[in-house]
């Protein structure tokens, strides 16, 4: 298994026995079942009849001799068995030694999500176009659509000229369901307006009408859920309601998704056919992991301005899912500029997924010695379930735990086991230390990749040794098959001291800006619900497109008293046209100036004597 990943006896260059011997034999073996390998054994394998004791090739059902079943159907949960088993292997039902047929499903009254889909401005897109063209454009959407709802673990009950109808619990039913419906919600909104700004249709967007309750769940035609009952008539009256490119959801929606996903109150609705009226929510962001796992309790600003950015994260981590590919992903940009929120959502977005995404995050630090490889220690002691200051004993037994969940083989666990230890500081490295941990860090999570897709973000990549710089650009090529997505995240001074980094063919590289004005209005006004826009204005020409200035300003008025709650906005009773520099910010902006030359230091404290803004005449008239 681990001969692709180098590791090498230290003391004499070749590959260690055991590990080797397995990795070649399953070579050995891969190759010798291609279609043109002798089968000594015969070219089939031979099923008795139990009734005749006639041999028959194997995928035959029915025995040739007498027409006997050679396998049995579970009454219970409809597996096929072979015709010699007296129990069903997927449930233990007692097969009796004769075929039954599986028992059909009924009606029943579940608990239930439903999800009502339908286009904006379709009409009008499709009046004049070419036949093919439209067609291909619902052709795309439909397959999208579908994609992303299986994605949150939905089920598409069916598609109604340009709607889609889907459903959640019919099936089989999770407690986040309601979650699950309203985050495929957003990304169906969202994946309508990258469609339509691909082919250049402003108007075109997406309502969306989420509501949940109990409903009649039954077989259709094709056994999968059908669900009926005025649940379905009530999430398709709130589609109806909804403003293009919206998430609208009903009451009971909002309160079983409310502490993953942020809602603002919609009012009362009055819905076609309904003579009350129904309170209705509107969906505006997802705020945490699953369930409100790492909500964040400090404030926490909209995410706005990097959309784009987001959505080719998504598209990656799914290329990496379906192809099974490896990409390296480098994201630059100063402090404060969103790097780790862009990750952030990311996660939750991963979060949400059916399938089982394997994340790890690691940082390198800025100080102290032997820290190469803290930010994969990181990584394995979160996968490990170990605290940083674990005794050495735990740290073991740890080890231990999660190599006899990933690592069939005893003495590759056996060779795992020390080298791990050694990158968590623990215990002595062997000899030939640096090749053999690179080798077992990348056979460890490429043990994990074998589960399912792994996310890799290292922080801080700026404050990396060189040894470990090497390191990351290394991982993409290594496990070019392997279903890893590896994040970086930098400061631009990266770029300094490697000036090719990202430029590789298998990376890719994202490098943030300063956020527009309208982004960061957009930014503040949401992080203070109901602040003037004269008060903005001053907060958002000091954060210079910065979303962490522009969150430190806001949290310095707040506790200053100058920006009071007000219920659930909030009301200016200071002079925001002098705004001062808040603590949290001094050393944030202090780092930065420090990375520049003592001349250029020099310059911009000469700069700031002549005012916030100058013309560069100005500023040569004070220098002389």
């Amino acid at each position: 298994m681990w001969s692709d990943l180098g590791i090498v006896d230290a003391q004499s260059s070749q590959p260690t026995s055991n590990v080797h011997r397995v990795a070649n034999l399953t070579t050995r073996c891969t190759l010798d079942s291609g279609v043109n390998a002798p089968n000594p054994a015969g070219s089939l394998a031979a099923v008795i009849c139990q009734n005749c004791g006639t041999e028959n090739p194997e995928g035959n059902r029915f025995c040739g001799n007498c027409a006997s079943p050679l396998e049995l159907t579970c009454p219970n949960c409809g597996a096929e068995n072979p015709g010699s088993m007296k129990f069903c292997g997927q449930c233990a039902t007692p097969l009796n030694g004769e075929a039954v047929p599986a028992a059909e499903p009924v009606t029943e009254r579940r608990l239930v999500t439903v999800l009502f889909a339908d286009l904006t401005g379709y009409t009008s897109f499709s009046e004049g176009r070419d036949s093919e063209e439209v067609r291909k454009f619902l052709t795309d959407y439909f397959d999208r659509s579908r994609t992303i709802i299986e994605r949150f673990g939905g089920l598409v009950e069916k598609f109604i000229g340009d709607a889609v109808m889907a459903v959640w619990g019919a099936e089989v039913a999770h407690e986040d369901d309601a979650e699950r419906a309203v985050r495929a919600g957003l990304e169906l909104a969202e994946l309508v307006e990258k469609l339509s700004a691909d082919i250049g249709v402003t108007d075109l967007r997406l309502r969306v009408g989420v509501h949940t309750g109990e409903a009649a769940v039954g077989p259709g035609e094709d056994h999968m859920g059908f669900v009926t009952g005025d649940l379905v008539n009530t999430a398709s009256r709130l589609e109806s309601v909804a403003e293009p490119g919206t998430v609208l959801v009903g009451e009971s929606t909002k309160q079983s998704a409310s502490q993953a996903i942020a809602f603002v109150p919609a009012g009362e609705q009055q819905l076609k056919g309904k003579e009350e009226m129904v309170s209705a929510w509107l969906a505006t962001r997802i705020l945490s992991q699953v369930g409100g796992l790492g909500r964040a309790e400090a404030l926490e600003p909209p995410f706005v301005g990097r959309a784009n950015e987001l959505r080719l994260l998504k598209d990656i981590v799914e290329s990496v899912r379906a192809e099974r590919k490896a990409r390296l992903v480098s994201i630059v940009g100063e402090a404060g500029i969103g790097k780790s929120r862009l990750v952030w959502e990311l996660k939750k977005f991963t979060d949400g997924l059916t399938d089982d995404i394997y994340w790890h995050e690691g940082r390198s630090p800025a100080y102290g010695d032997g820290v190469t490889f803290w930010a994969v220690a990181e990584m394995i002691r979160s996968r490990a379930g170990l605290l940083v200051d674990a005794s050495d004993d735990d740290t073991y037994q740890g080890l231990k735990n999660v190599l006899t969940d990933l690592v069939s083989e005893q003495r590759d666990r056996e060779w795992l086991l020390p080298r791990l230890a050694a990158v968590l500081g623990t215990g002595e490295a062997p000899p030939g230390i640096r090749a053999e941990l690179d080798s077992a860090v990348r056979a460890f999570f490429q043990a994990v990749a074998a589960n399912g897709p792994v996310v890799m973000i290292f922080e801080d990549l700026h404050w990396a040794d060189e040894a470990m710089l090497d390191f990351v650009e290394e991982l993409a090529e290594w496990w070019l098959e392997q279903p890893v997505l590896v994040v970086t995240l930098a400061r631009p001074d990266l770029l300094e001291r490697r000036q090719q980094w990202g430029s590789g063919p298998s990376v890719i590289s994202l490098n943030l800006g300063p956020l527009s004005d309208s982004h960061m209005h957009g930014l503040v006004t949401g992080t203070v619900p109901g602040l003037p826009d004269d008060a903005a204005g001053p907060i958002v020409e000091r954060a210079a497109g910065v979303p962490l200035y522009a969150v430190e300003l806001i949290r310095g008025l707040i506790e200053s008293g100058d920006i009071e709650t007000d219920g659930e906005t909030y009301q200016v009773v200071g002079d925001l046209q002098e705004l001062s520099i808040p603590e949290s910010l001094r050393a944030v902006i202090g780092a930065r100036l420090d990375r520049f030359s003592p001349e250029d230091r020099q310059l911009i404290q000469d700069a700031a004597v002549v005012g916030q803004s100058f013309e560069a005449h100005a500023l040569a008239a004070v220098l002389g």
